[in-house]
């Protein structure tokens, strides 16, 4: 588990996050929605440490990561895998190297058991045999599944997910968002993912945080968000022309 406990985010004289409380549950899909703006990624890099809150604090099982020094959440930082938007894979490196780029860069193991490991979640992800192409060989979602087989290539107990179905089609979108929530739920890690896709929302939302104007406005799942009377957020869930027809 995850927790935010108070957190503010100040930058310069805008105040970006106002007394953020929230936890994010062990072996569940928990999801960070809100527009543009809104505060949602900059919560994410508080909770990953890309920002440091002016006041509060974030809690890994007991942790408290605020408080760590470099050489803590350096140790920390080994447990939790990211899944960057677009991806972000090395062009000059092929599938492989990759993936194998962690386990480079934060074990000792030798060059065969990194092979195996690589192996492993790329066959897990539903990719095999592609450990020599290059990214500009791949489609956006294979590029996808390889970033996710590249984050849970050290076991990682805390997954963060930014905007991973971004430039994807809805059927690829589909696709990712049930092979996060599969190994979420397989390997019991803690999920954090920002998205505004209701979609995914609809579809793995074990846990949906709403974030307006910095603050926590709303907390429920995916059964409930469609039932609920909070203005703001049902302008944000009924804001497009399809998901509008669901109140109907």
């Amino acid at each position: 588990m995850i927790e935010a406990r108070n957190i503010n985010k100040i930058f310069g004289e805008h105040q970006v996050l106002k007394n953020v409380s929230c936890s994010f549950e062990k072996g569940k899909t928990n999801l960070i929605i809100g527009q543009s703006g809104s505060g949602k990624t900059v919560l994410m890099k508080c909770l990953v440490g890309l920002f440091e809150v002016d006041s509060g604090t974030v809690i890994y099982d007991d942790r408290n990561f605020t408080t760590m020094n470099f050489e803590q959440r350096k140790t920390l930082r080994k447990e939790i895998g990211m899944l960057f938007q677009g991806g972000a894979l090395f062009d000059s490196m092929n599938v492989e190297g990759n993936v194998m780029f962690p386990l480079n860069m934060f074990t000792s193991q030798p060059l065969t058991e990194k092979q195996d490991r690589v192996n492993f979640v790329l066959k897990r992800v539903n990719l095999e045999n592609v450990n020599r192409l290059m990214p500009s060989e791949l489609s956006g979602g294979m590029r996808k599944r390889v970033a996710i087989a590249r984050a849970i290539s050290m076991k990682p107990q805390y997954l963060f997910c930014d905007e991973p179905n971004s430039g994807l089609d809805p059927h690829t979108s589909g696709v990712i968002d049930h092979l996060i929530q599969e190994i979420t739920e397989e390997y019991e890690i803690t999920t954090i993912v920002n998205t505004h896709d209701m979609n995914s929302v609809l579809s793995i939302g074990d846990s949906v945080a709403y974030i307006y104007q910095g603050e926590l406005w709303w907390k429920g799942n995916k059964e409930t968000i469609l039932h609920t009377d909070n203005k703001e957020l049902n302008d944000f869930v009924f804001g497009t022309e399809l998901t509008s027809r669901l109140k109907k």
